[in-house]
């Protein structure tokens, strides 16, 4: 007997989503292991000015627990996280989460057919079925420019923002320009004395046309939550419509990066701003960007958007490639994340005494479906290797990920072994991610740009190569041919798998 059914490690969207299904399906044997002393994930450690989400709210949200109340089109980072706490204590999952607790190692015991975990302060819990709801967007990208430990100002990460520091009035540099910074700098803009947004690459924005929702709607919403059933599956379908531009459609591209243009070509009459602000890569290749006050930001007078590579920080400033040095009291790094590279402090050890972090520091990070991986049974990632959208909502991924985790538990329960396990057969995994890097070959993704998709070899892990209704048909159910069923306690263990890409030497 183990400690627990499931383990969930992290409590995030992934993770209070997986933990809010297994007890609607009457599952109440599991632990949520929290590191933080709240749930949330990125929605609880980015409360940057202007965080928010650019995906509708009907949409970024759990489709069995729909929220009337959301005041926005595109909800604020605390409305989101208001909503996930409301889900907690409607969901009754309180009880099962453990906080300030981070899990450090897992363990298989193969001849148990258990995960044994351990924690940063030594206490271990056993569990059959591991989920991984780490999070992509959780360990801050930080560049390596020379001079950076000499600056003499104040410096945080947009995902560390320091409220206790007052920005009005002084030398502000925003170095990147992406997702979040496009939210930051217009805040920033209003009250700087000077703002000064360096950017590498010019990105694709689109209009975002957020609107309030009246209380009035939030009524109707209420009591007729058929309706707002209805625009989120219209919502859902336009977004599905305009991945295709994404996935080789040269029509529907066009017509994206017609929009975008023109988005731009009416928020900035400068022709210099403007030619500094218009990307010279397809559309897609780099996440498409959202909003209504980037550009007009950049028209102020207390901003300048500079082009130029950066070469060095001094103890007051920031030196770009033409020599010329601008000094600045305070440095926001707004450089995202480290998404395609997952590495973390929890130790995964599998059969044989694999691990998978080594492993994954070779081939880059590969799992059947994004979720499974050979060597490693009974464990499954959400929102893993080759599962990030750039189109769609990732919630709706999540959900077809934790509809795969419900069928998993239900073929281990038909095997009538408490002991036995489910192991994806190696050469499945390895077949299913040369097709899965074929199919991305024909993508935007794959079209030249440098991008968060990428790791530093440039291998694209992070994002899935189609439309959602195809991975919501793939991860229906369960396919028992591609995993190895192993019982421990009913008959010898099975050769150990090897690593996925080796074989036997001759």
């Amino acid at each position: 007997m183990t400690d627990t059914d499931v383990a969930i490690i992290g409590a995030g969207f992934a993770g209070l989503g997986a933990a809010l299904r297994l007890a609607q399906a009457g599952r109440h044997s599991f632990v949520i292991f929290e590191r933080a002393g709240d749930i949330g994930g990125t929605w609880r450690d980015n409360t940057y000015p202007g965080c928010a989400c650019d995906i509708p709210s009907k949409l970024y949200s759990f489709s069995f627990k729909p929220n009337p109340a959301w005041s926005r089109s595109y909800s604020p980072q605390p409305e989101i996280l208001a909503y996930l706490k409301q889900c907690v204590t409607e969901g009754n999952l309180q009880q099962h989460i453990r906080y300030n607790t981070e899990i450090i190692r897992t363990e298989f015991i193969e001849t148990a057919g258990h995960w044994q975990l351990t924690d940063g302060d030594g206490n271990t819990l056993t569990a059959r079925v591991v989920v991984g709801a780490l999070g992509p967007l959780n360990r801050p990208a930080r560049p390596a420019i020379p001079g950076m430990a000499t600056f003499a100002g104040h410096s945080f990460h947009s995902s560390e923002w320091d409220h206790t520091y007052d920005l009005r009035g002084k030398r502000v540099a925003v170095i990147g320009t992406g997702a979040s910074a496009i939210q930051i700098v217009p805040e920033v803009a209003q009250v700087a004395g000077q703002l000064l947004v360096y950017q590498r690459t010019a990105p694709y924005v689109n209009p975002r046309l957020d609107k309030p929702i009246s209380p009035f709607w939030q009524r109707v919403y209420k009591r007729v939550p058929v309706l707002q059933q209805l625009q989120r599956t219209g919502q859902y379908w336009i977004r599905e419509l305009g991945g295709l531009a994404f996935l080789g459609n040269e029509t529907i591209n066009k017509l994206g990066t017609k929009v975008a243009l023109k988005h731009l070509e009416t928020s900035i009459a400068d022709p210099e701003l403007r030619r500094k602000s218009t990307p010279d890569y397809k559309l897609g290749c780099k996440r498409v960007l959202i909003s209504d006050d980037y550009y007009p930001a950049l028209t102020r007078p207390n901003v300048e958007l500079i082009t130029d590579r950066i070469t060095e920080i001094t103890p007051t400033g920031i030196v770009s490639q033409d020599g010329t040095e601008r000094a600045v009291d305070v440095l926001i790094y707004s450089t995202g994340f480290v998404a395609a590279e997952i590495f973390c402090d929890l130790h995964i050890t599998g059969r044989s005494g694999r691990v998978l972090f080594d492993e994954w520091a070779v081939t880059g990070p590969e799992s059947y479906l994004g979720m499974t991986t050979s060597g490693f049974p009974n464990l499954i990632f959400l929102v893993g290797p080759n599962t990030g959208l750039g189109h769609n909502s990732i919630v709706h991924m999540i959900e077809s990920q934790v509809n795969y985790l419900l069928d998993y538990l239900r073929v281990l329960e038909q095997t009538g072994d408490e002991q036995a396990f489910l192991d994806v057969k190696p050469e499945v995994q390895q077949a299913y991610n040369v097709a899965i890097q074929q199919k991305l070959s024909g993508t935007v993704w794959a079209s030249g740009c440098q991008s968060w998709y990428k790791d530093s070899r440039g291998k694209i892990t992070t994002i899935w190569p189609d439309l959602t209704v195809a991975f919501r048909r793939q991860t229906r159910r369960v396919d028992r041919a591609v995993y190895t069923v192993v019982r421990p306690g009913n008959r010898p263990l099975s050769e150990p798998a090897l690593p996925v890409g080796h074989t036997e030497p001759s």
